[in-house]
């Protein structure tokens, strides 16, 4: 089964314009991200619809435990980025049938496809003609055959990071690197650890998320076409213009939607977002759901210095200042997390520039591909040699309206 899912996942042909595949977003050389370094993949039936979110990476997904709400009323699992779809085998069904992903017009269409591919007979033999006598049974089990491939091909999950080899005693971290995993643990200064849980659960290593959702407030990302003004595209609604300060007509409220339809717009959840795993994240820029930082400089800074120094991460599209949290209505506020650290409204940043560097000098070392026996070997992006001067001189890049869908266009094509 997994063997057959591997041949969906890198199939253009099962989309409209025979052009994407599942590996088109979620590349293998960039922890199943998309290869394009975009805010937002572009997909459609001619290549050239940009989505609403961010890709997120398809890493160690197959951990993620199925959706739930538990007596507290607290979200945890759960796939896409709102948990919209309860299983793995689920999630994978929907990008061929999104009109700015794959864009099929219906499952019939991907049906008739798949009826033409060269892996047919291996796919009946793994699920029967029960499995595809029609369109709804087919698109379950392309489902499950794309989970079973995320679940099984090492590739997925490989836990060979330089941090998983200090830990089994075949490496030591640098002084930087120590002082990272420090200060991530420490309650008091960078409290990644509150969300990103450091330590395994039984025979599992540690997965670096808690798999819950939280509203942190990310400023709007002005190169999303869905957040500039006038956007006429069919799929972004205008849900926004009933919302109120700051009046844009369009907002991603996470768990209340739009993607998602099953709860109240306006209750607590809005504004929450799944927690991502850690692993890997120097490889899988842009970050956060709307992709709005493309560094771990910017996404370290913005953490500690949200609440102190607004300014520096809050604008308009034209770059002037901006309400804090603005890729929210102000009505919703009161849902963003402000009482963990390292958030601290009214007084001082819980690190110092050289603490945010070697915290991300410790995330790189989440990066998987580490061989103890030839460390020389170990690769690691550039933004990975962060300094406390290129930590300090982090700040929200801006993108004009006018020149952000081209840039994106070309940049796919």
């Amino acid at each position: 089964m997994a063997q057959v899912g591997k041949q969906i996942f890198f199939d253009q042909t099962l989309s409209a314009s025979g052009k994407q595949s599942c590996a088109s977003c979620h590349d293998p050389s960039r922890a199943f991200t998309d290869p394009n370094n975009l805010s937002v993949s572009i997909g459609g039936p001619n290549s050239d619809l940009p989505g609403l979110r961010n890709t997120p990476s398809l890493n160690y997904a197959s951990f993620t435990p199925n959706f739930k709400i538990d007596s507290a009323g607290k979200a945890s699992g759960g796939f896409f980025r709102d948990g919209r779809s309860a299983s793995l085998a689920d999630q994978a069904q929907q990008p061929f049938t999104n009109e700015f992903e794959m864009a099929n017009a219906s499952a019939d269409d991907v049906f008739k496809t798949l009826l033409t591919r060269p892996y047919l007979d291996q796919f009946t033999a793994v699920f029967t003609k029960t499995g595809i006598q029609d369109s709804a049974a087919a698109m379950q089990s392309i489902g499950r055959a794309l989970a079973a491939f995320q679940s099984e091909d090492p590739s997925f999950h490989t836990f060979d990071s330089k941090f998983d080899a200090y830990l089994a005693g075949k490496t030591t971290l640098t002084d930087a690197e120590t002082r990272g995993l420090l200060l991530f643990n420490n309650p008091t200064k960078g409290n990644c650890n509150a969300c990103h849980i450091s330590t395994g659960k039984g025979s599992t290593p540690a997965l670096f998320t808690d798999f819950t959702y939280d509203n942190v407030g990310i400023p709007r990302n002005w190169s999303i076409t869905a957040n500039q003004e006038g956007t006429t595209l069919p799929y972004v609604p205008k849900n926004g213009l009933a919302l109120g300060s700051p009046n844009y007509s369009y907002y991603d409220l996470g768990i209340c939607g739009p993607l998602r339809t099953d709860f109240r717009v306006g209750g607590s959840t809005c504004g929450k977002f799944k927690v991502p795993t850690l692993r890997n994240i120097a490889l899988t820029s842009p970050y956060f759901h709307n992709g709005v930082f493309q560094t771990l400089d910017q996404v370290v800074a913005w953490y500690i210095t949200r609440d102190t120094d607004p300014g520096r991460w809050y604008v308009k599209a034209d770059g002037t200042p901006d309400v804090p949290y603005n890729d929210l209505p102000v009505g919703f506020d009161a849902n963003v997390n402000v009482a963990e650290v390292p958030y601290n409204p009214g007084t001082a940043p819980s690190l110092t520039n050289q603490e945010m560097s070697d915290l991300v000098h410790f995330l790189c070392t989440l990066t998987d591909g580490f061989d103890p026996a030839n460390p020389s070997a170990y690769r690691v992006p550039a933004q990975c040699g962060s300094t406390a001067a290129s930590v300090g001189a982090a700040r929200i890049q801006t993108v004009s309206a006018s020149g952000a869908t081209l840039s994106k266009t070309a940049a796919r094509n």
